[in-house]
């Protein structure tokens, strides 16, 4: 496993200066990378590696969740609070609605399975989008308005409401007794939780820290790990409280900024190095989950329904940002950066087809469920990287220093490259 590790290692460094050269999001080609070595294309990667990838590509995602904390302040909070809570449900739901219309005239699913569909795609990635977003605020490009951060807390609290709705929809599919009202409320719950959890456990860490001041680095030590139990937790308590650990992971970092900006600095600049190992490994693992064979078997129609879900979630991010004091080229950036889909559909998109078989249900539209969201991966995480890179870079304004809405003592000499 560790040969096929420092394999990976070896070529995603070498195609991340390849692809930036080129002007390319280095990321797009290690997901590239991930696709060709994964088991489903070359099959060049250790099986034992893919076995640990979901415990890998955890470890990668809290990576950037804390990254994401230490980065947002209360004041750009403030400034967007509304537009993030639009934007974590208003497009989601809106692209689902036009997936269920669709589903039946282009795949031949029922609108329960079309519905399903939508749940599925609804999602965006924050793998995708949160690492890019905190490259805009290292480069002070539209923290002025706040607009990087209002991106990725959307994204996080996205996901939440995302995979609430599919596990109701999965759950009345396969005849299990859902209490509907229960699971809608434990949306909000679940969000509200996270929150206060992740601001306690911030919180008494703070008081530790400054009480025993240990290294910076036995600081990320204890945070990471305290981070996985958070995801444990979630998965332990989850028949009978909601609870959504990814936002608890965030707030952690948030309210440690809030207290003592060098201590959130020190930590930050070493989770930006811990980054350069954790984001080779979880775009390369992301991109080995994709079964080429199995996207390239949702055709035509799967390729047609992933975009008419992405112009309808297009529609609905732009009319969450009416009445904001955003320019058209920031309205267009935001939009765009809802478009990659990736971690989730990977997480989620079997899920159904697995139901089913255990229901001893016909699987014909569990597969094409997957062959939708393995496709919607291949199609939109690579482009859609590439299309935040590039419109970040045109549209979004660099912000004086003395207006940057988080800061900008911690941020390592990789994020400045990028």
């Amino acid at each position: 496993m560790i040969v096929s590790l420092a394999e990976l290692l070896i070529l995603s460094i070498l195609i991340d200066w390849a692809f930036r050269k080129l002007t390319i999001p280095g990321l797009v080609g290690m997901l590239l990378l991930g696709v060709a070595f994964g088991p489903y294309a070359l099959g060049w990667i250790d099986p034992d590696l893919l076995t640990a990838s979901a415990d890998i590509r955890l470890i990668a995602l809290i990576v950037i969740l804390l990254r994401a904390g230490f980065e947002v302040s209360k004041n750009t909070l403030n400034k967007v609070g509304v537009r993030v809570l639009l934007l974590s449900a208003v497009p989601a739901v809106i692209e689902g609605v036009a997936i269920t219309l669709l589903g039946p005239l282009l795949l031949g699913l029922t609108y329960l399975q079309s519905a399903i569909l939508g749940s599925v795609l609804g999602a965006v990635s924050p793998a995708v989008v949160v690492p890019l977003m905190i490259r805009f605020i290292g480069r002070n490009m539209g923290t002025e308005k706040g607009i990087p951060t209002m991106v990725l807390a959307a994204a996080a609290i996205d996901d939440v409401f995302v995979i609430v709705i599919y596990s109701i929809l999965v759950g009345l599919l396969v005849g299990q007794d859902v209490n509907i009202v229960w699971r809608l409320a434990g949306i909000p719950i679940s969000i509200i939780l996270g929150v206060g959890v992740g601001l306690i456990v911030g919180l008494a860490l703070f008081r530790v820290f400054r009480r025993f001041d240990p290294r910076a680095t036995k600081r990320v030590l204890v945070i990471l790990g305290l981070s996985v139990l958070l995801v444990r937790i979630e998965h332990l308590t989850a028949e009978w409280v909601p609870f959504a650990a990814l936002l608890a992971i965030m707030g952690i970092g948030f309210i440690i900024l809030e207290k003592d900006e060098h201590m959130a600095h020190e930590i930050s600049a070493k989770l930006g190095k811990i980054w350069v190992l954790a984001e080779i490994v979880l775009f390369t693992m992301v991109g080995a989950q994709v079964n080429v064979h199995v996207a390239l078997a949702a055709g035509f129609a799967g390729a047609t329904i992933i975009g008419a879900g992405l112009l309808a979630r297009s529609l609905g991010t732009w009319l969450c940002l009416l009445g904001s004091d955003l320019n058209r080229g920031e309205r267009m950036f935001v939009v765009i950066s809802y478009i990659p889909k990736a971690t989730v559909q990977a997480a989620i998109g079997g899920g159904a087809l697995a139901a089913m078989r255990m229901a001893e249900m016909d699987t014909a539209p569990g597969e094409i469920i997957l062959a939708v969201a393995v496709l919607s991966i291949l199609l939109t995480a690579p482009l859609g990287a590439w299309a935040i890179d590039i419109t970040g870079n045109r549209w979004l304004a660099v912000a004086p220093p003395s207006v940057h809405d988080d800061h900008d003592a911690s941020i390592d000499s990789d994020a400045m490259r990028n």
